[in-house]
């Protein structure tokens, strides 16, 4: 089993993603911090682990191919939907100036503000919200990453997102998506490309599957 977070980034790159400054947050970052106790031994396997309250956070090769598709330079303002324990988020933190993530389940965000804290992560903010209406009163945001399946993006998230910002999600119903890179255009979202295909928790919210 791999023992540390430089060992993971070699996992990361050899299944695609080529972003150095992403490949950096992933061997700055111990993903160990951002586990349950019970999951810390094998937090450097590029596996998915079992977080609690029925949620999954996905592995981290999956989560660093949809952060690479932001493209991110540092100094975005970022959306986060769905924080989980705060990994993606922390590694959001390297790569942009600011990110506002949303967790639908209380117990989930304080675990995560907790970790990220812990973790020396002062940019990054966990709100306790409904994802699928993002953060009017943050936005707009130059990026925005939902880490939820929907079949099709939340309006709120396209109207918070800036022109020419970049926008990753899940399509599908929960179970087998294919993840897909957007683009706020002046004609609307652009559909850019499908990164690959993954199993996501469903987004629960008014603009996603409900309560």
């Amino acid at each position: 089993m791999p023992s540390k977070p430089g060992e993971l980034a070699r996992l990361v790159a050899a299944r695609g993603v080529r972003d150095e400054r992403v490949l950096a947050a992933v061997r700055a970052v111990p993903r160990e911090a951002f586990a349950p106790p019970v999951e810390r031994e094998r937090a450097y396997e590029d596996e998915p682990l079992p977080i609690g309250h029925g949620q999954v956070t996905s592995q981290p090769s999956l989560i660093a191919t949809m952060v690479e598709a932001l493209a991110l330079s540092g100094d975005e303002r970022v959306l986060e939907v769905g924080t989980g324990l705060g990994w993606q988020t922390a590694l959001l933190g390297r790569l942009a100036r600011e990110v506002w993530s949303v967790e639908y389940r209380a117990k989930l965000a304080d675990a995560a503000q907790k970790n990220l804290l812990g973790a020396g992560v002062e940019n990054a903010h966990v709100i306790v919200a409904d994802g699928s209406e993002g953060l009017p009163e943050h936005a707009p945001f130059d990026a925005i990453v939902v880490a939820a399946a929907h079949p099709s993006v939340p309006p709120p998230l396209v109207e918070q997102l800036t022109l020419g910002g970049r926008l990753v999600q899940p399509l599908g119903s929960g179970g087998a998506e294919e993840v897909v890179l957007f683009e706020r255009t002046p004609d609307g979202l652009a559909r850019r490309r499908t990164l690959l295909g993954a199993c996501f928790v469903r987004l629960h919210g008014r603009h996603g599957f409900g309560k």
